[in-house]
């Protein structure tokens, strides 16, 4: 199957830290008019930040499927499996590439008898590691390249990506939820930290008034975050902050 390619770059100099987006073509909350017809590979927004438990690793948080209503069943937001997510780690401050991070999925249909994204309750299974009930599971695999040698490897794979938040009856209360999406959780070989799943779109922002001709008229209009309730899929991959600069500090 061809793979899409989509595209996070995280720069980094000596002297700090910065990100900046970038997809093959735009990305957006749906605002770029070529990604916007392609949801399950538009990234909204990337974040990299110290760890708030060790301040010794960084965080990168790459977020992609903007405005995923969270009643949107029966066909629940996911990551495409045609697409190859990539984040670009520059640790030298050249603007080239020198890590590359690949996750790509994949989705599962259990039952194929019923449209139903879950057929009771989602639990987990310790025993076996898998969800239960949950009709459309999503793997995913992760690999590292090292673009200076172009040697390349898996360090993750059949990773579980969580279910998304359906409902009380179906995932349970948040704090049940929560527990089912810290199952997702991995520590990788390196000491590489992973995560991918939907999470709340942290963004703030009044798109209703920007895209109705900049109309802030108003403290009410003007505070409105129209992405409140709103939630992503992120991709959250934690790496010692060492790998990040030329010369390890």
């Amino acid at each position: 199957m061809r793979k899409r390619v989509l595209l996070a770059v995280v720069a980094a100099a000596a002297t700090g830290l910065t990100v900046a987006p970038l997809t093959a073509s735009a990305s957006s909350h749906r605002e770029a008019p070529l990604i916007a017809e392609d949801p399950l590979a538009d990234n909204t927004d990337l974040y990299a930040f110290v760890a708030p438990d060790d301040p010794n690793r960084t965080v990168i948080v790459a977020n992609y499927v903007p405005f995923e209503n969270p009643a949107g069943g029966p066909n629940f937001y996911r990551f495409g499996d045609d697409v190859a997510y990539q984040i670009h780690i520059d640790n030298r401050g050249d603007a080239r590439d020198h890590l590359v991070f690949t996750f790509q999925f994949h989705t599962s249909t259990v039952d194929a008898s019923t449209f139903l994204y879950n057929t009771g309750p989602i639990g987990f299974n310790n025993a076996t590691r898998t969800y239960t009930n949950w009709n459309r599971p999503q793997t995913y695999r992760v690999t590292m390249t090292n673009a200076d040698t172009g040697s390349s490897a898996v360090i993750g794979s059949n990773l579980l990506s969580p279910p998304d938040v359906v409902g009380d009856r179906s995932t349970g209360s948040a704090q049940n939820y929560h527990m089912l999406a810290r199952k997702a959780e991995y520590t990788l070989p390196g000491g590489f930290k992973v995560f991918a799943g939907q999470r709340d779109d942290p963004f703030f922002a009044n798109l209703g008034g920007v895209f109705d001709l900049l109309n802030f008229s108003g403290a009410t209009t003007g505070a409105e975050d129209y992405l409140a309730g709103m939630n992503v899929h992120s991709i959250v991959l934690s790496v010692p902050s060492g790998m990040l600069t030329a010369n390890g500090d």
